[in-house]
C-alpha cells in the first residue's frame, strides 16, 4: 500500500461524507437551531411585552386606587356634611319643640294664675258678703266690728 493512494482514498471518502453530511444532515440541524433561536427571540419579546404590560397594569392599578381613595374621601365628606345637617335639623326641631312646650307651659301657668285669682276674688267676695252679713246681724258696736274685721283680714 502506498501512502499516496491511502491518502487519496481517505480524501475521496472524506469529501463524499462531507457532501452527504452537507446535503442530508446539515439542513435539519440548521433548521432546528434556527427554530430554537426564533423561540428564544419570541420568548424574550414576550418577556419584554409582559414586563411592559406589568408596568402598565401597576400604573393603572395605582391610578384606580387613587381614584378610589378620592371617591371614598368625597363620600366621607358628603356623609359628614349630611350628618352635620341632620344634627342641625334635629337641634332646630328640638329648639322649636322646647319653645312650643315653654310657650304652652307659660300659657298654662298664666291660665292657672288667672283661675286662681278669679277663685280668690270669688272667695274674698264671699268672705266680704259673709262679713257684712255678720256685721249687719249684730248691733253696731265698734269693738265687735273691729273684731270681725280682724277675723276677716286673717281669713284673707
Amino acid at each position: 500500500m502506498n501512502l499516496n493512494a491511502t491518502l487519496f482514498a481517505q480524501l475521496v471518502v472524506f469529501f463524499i461524507l462531507a457532501g452527504f453530511t452537507m446535503k442530508f444532515v446539515w439542513p435539519p440541524i440548521m433548521k432546528a437551531l434556527d427554530e430554537r433561536a426564533q423561540k428564544i427571540a419570541d420568548g424574550l419579546a414576550a418577556a419584554d411585552k409582559a414586563k411592559t404590560d406589568l408596568a402598565h397594569a401597576e400604573k393603572k392599578a395605582t391610578e384606580e386606587l387613587r381614584k378610589a381613595r378620592e371617591s371614598a374621601a368625597e363620600f366621607r365628606s358628603g356623609a359628614e356634611k349630611q350628618a352635620a345637617q341632620l344634627v342641625e335639623e334635629a337641634r332646630n326641631d328640638a329648639t322649636r319643640i322646647i319653645a312650643a312646650a315653654r310657650e304652652a307651659a307659660e300659657t298654662e301657668a298664666a291660665s292657672a294664675s288667672q283661675r286662681a285669682k278669679e277663685a280668690l276674688r270669688e272667695h274674698v267676695a264671699q268672705l266680704a258678703v259673709a262679713g257684712a252679713e255678720k256685721i249687719l246681724r249684730k248691733e253696731i258696736n265698734v269693738a265687735a266690728h273691729a273684731e270681725l274685721l280682724t277675723q276677716l283680714k286673717s281669713e284673707l
